[in-house]
């Protein structure tokens, strides 16, 4: 949760002190950032899949072909805990992942002051943190490399200033190759992370 705080801060910030402009010239360029709550499918090759709560944020620096698509990449944190089994014994899993998107985005204005945001396209995704906490020990970063998924979103911002809008977000993503076990970790499994939803706030800041 702390790295959607701090992600949602930054652009709340920025967005007022842009806010202070009298004029607002048009831009190629604007900040999108959101942030949420959800779950998310762990998938294991030989192990039992489990459930985890995801909390996600993600900061994207957009560039506009046009008035309706545009292309953005930027970058995103999941935040993941819950509790599991496997041949070890029950556990509780933590995770922080940090993710790389490359995304086509979309902007709709369905009215004056209400618009709607939309992205899709590829991550690129590694752990950064990782325990699991058993009755009796521990092990720390069992999953180590890269892998890479495909996610979407879809968000409706009012507009609070010129060239400042809040809304709501909904966000889907899911990884289409595997995270490995390291060998040292006694844990010889592959993982990918399956159908992660979460809902929460989208910012979006013209600059």
């Amino acid at each position: 949760m702390k790295s959607t705080q701090s992600v949602l801060a930054f652009v709340f910030i920025l967005g007022f002190t842009f806010m202070k402009a009298q004029d607002i010239k048009s831009s190629k360029f604007n900040i999108i950032a959101f942030g949420g709550i959800g779950y998310v499918i762990v998938k294991n090759e030989k192990q039992p899949n489990y459930n985890l709560n995801a909390n996600s944020a993600e900061i994207l620096l957009n560039y506009r072909i046009n008035q309706k698509f545009g292309i953005a990449t930027g970058i995103g944190m999941n935040e993941l805990s819950g509790s599991g089994f496997n041949s070890s014994g029950n556990f509780y899993n933590e995770k922080t992942l940090l993710k790389i998107p490359l995304l086509a985005t979309m902007d709709y204005k369905i009215s004056e002051n209400l618009k709607m945001i939309g992205n899709f396209g590829i991550y690129s995704q590694t752990s950064i943190k990782e325990e699991y906490l058993f009755l009796s020990n521990s092990q720390k970063d069992v999953f180590k490399g890269w892998n890479f998924g495909t996610q979407l979103g879809l968000g409706f911002v009012f507009k609070i200033y010129d060239g400042f809008n809040a809304g709501i977000n909904y966000s889907v993503q899911s990884d289409l190759s595997n995270l490995k076990s390291n060998n040292d970790s006694g844990l010889n499994d592959k993982q990918a992370l399956k159908n992660m939803n979460s809902v929460g706030i989208i910012l979006s800041v013209d600059l």
